[in-house]
């Protein structure tokens, strides 16, 4: 069992020689700092480690051998959590020998900043031993980037779903959903019309290899179910769907540790997207089914997430997601009750506050995953337009009266 005092704060790593070395001093290379809106705790969460941050190039160890690293990100969500697991392997030419080393999880981005990030977490927290393999719990850039340096630095093996690998691959070779022409017409035919918009979007053809240029040539297959054993621990991957292909989290529930990915994190929701690629997906619905693998997981487990702090509490944190979609959702039947309505015209009921373009494109995904899913469960018709353009109206409850006789 995961023990707060002991394994947390008793166990808390020094930052590790951050005194050592200056770091260079552009924005992406300073310590990152929890954005405001992960202050506020959420009812029913637990931050054992309160506001405690690791400084860039150094780790806190969480738990023996769990290490927490966090780098810097060139968005709005400007850090990603990253981990290192104490790990020994066969030795590749030495029969009979064990080689100790570690296992990174997840990378960052590939940019000078995170490459000398990792140069000081090798100095300052890699006591002098290899990384024996890299595992991806996805293929998003931030935390596929520099999977191809790592594997080439340390000549291991990359690890992660086929359905992630194959995908990293097509959207490394400019076939993704971040741009180009399919993803206008997509966004076209959900209501984005604005001209100077969409040629920004189609522009983003490079978007992903600009942070990811390159793709390890081969990988290990991680499947839902499976067990890997990490030097002392022994995880299970839990697959999730719905923001990602085929999204790996891992549980070790033994000392009940998860490394979640981004499929729950403390303090915001979880993009799920709707994209060119598969247009009439149901994401949102994979992504509410995924969470129930994780739904029983005890209220002591520390959840440790891609964004945000670790923390515990993960039934009350799904309840909390729960929650939320639900609300988006009845806020859409009641919007389309009146008059037919396209993805771009509810935006402004589920976000908020005003967008970018970078942002507009990841609310149209999510505003067509919850249009999609109270299509595909019957609340909403949808029709396309003299223009082309998808709307979605409100249908009548189906009445449950029985027919009179004559």
């Amino acid at each position: 069992m995961f023990d707060v005092n002991v394994n947390v704060k008793a166990r808390m790593l020094t930052q590790t020689r951050a005194a050592m070395t200056s770091l260079p001093t552009d924005a992406l290379a300073q310590p990152v700092q929890t954005p405001k809106r992960d202050q506020t705790p959420l009812s029913g969460l637990n931050y054992p480690l309160q506001e405690q941050l690791p400084e860039l190039g150094s780790a806190l160890e969480l738990a023996p051998g769990v290490f927490w690293l966090r780098m810097g990100l060139p968005f709005a969500l400007n850090h990603i959590n990253l981990w290192l697991l104490r790990d020994r392997l066969p030795h590749p030419s030495q029969p009979d020998v064990w080689q100790e080393g570690w296992t990174a999880v997840d990378c960052g981005v590939d940019n000078p900043a995170t490459r000398r990030a990792w140069e000081q977490i090798e100095q300052n927290v890699l006591q002098g031993l290899p990384i024996l393999r890299v595992l991806a719990t996805h293929m998003h850039p931030d935390h596929m980037g520099l999977a191809h340096w790592l594997c080439e630095r340390w000549q291991a093996p990359l690890w992660m779903s086929t359905s992630e690998y194959q995908s990293a691959l097509l959207a490394c070779h400019g076939l993704s959903n971040f741009g180009g022409d399919p993803t206008v017409r997509f966004f076209n035919a959900h209501g984005w019309k604005k001209a100077e918009d969409l040629a920004v979007v189609k522009s983003r053809m490079g978007y992903y290899p600009s942070m990811v240029p390159k793709v390890p040539a081969a990988h290990v297959r991680l499947m839902s179910g499976m067990q890997i054993r990490i030097g002392e621990r022994l995880w299970q991957c839990i697959s999730g769907y719905g923001h990602s292909p085929e999204h790996m989290a891992l549980l070790d529930d033994t000392q009940q540790l998860m490394i979640s990915g981004d499929m729950l994190l403390p303090s915001i929701s979880t993009n799920v997207s709707v994209y060119a690629m598969e247009p009439d997906g149901n994401p949102l619905q994979h992504f509410l089914d995924s969470l129930d693998k994780m739904q029983q997981l005890p209220d002591s487990t520390l959840v440790m997430p891609s964004h945000g702090r670790p923390f515990q509490g993960a039934a009350a944190r799904i309840a909390q997601l729960r929650s939320h979609h639900v609300e988006r959702l009845e806020e859409l039947v009641i919007a389309c009750s009146t008059q037919a309505l396209c993805a771009h015209d509810v935006l402004p009921l589920i976000f908020k506050r005003a967008l970018d373009v970078h942002q507009t494109t990841f609310a149209m995904g999510e505003a067509v995953a919850h249009l999609n899913l109270l299509w595909l469960s019957g609340r909403l018709s949808r029709e396309q337009d003299a223009a082309g353009t998808y709307r979605f109206k409100t249908l009548a409850p189906q009445s449950s009266a029985k027919p009179t006789g004559d």
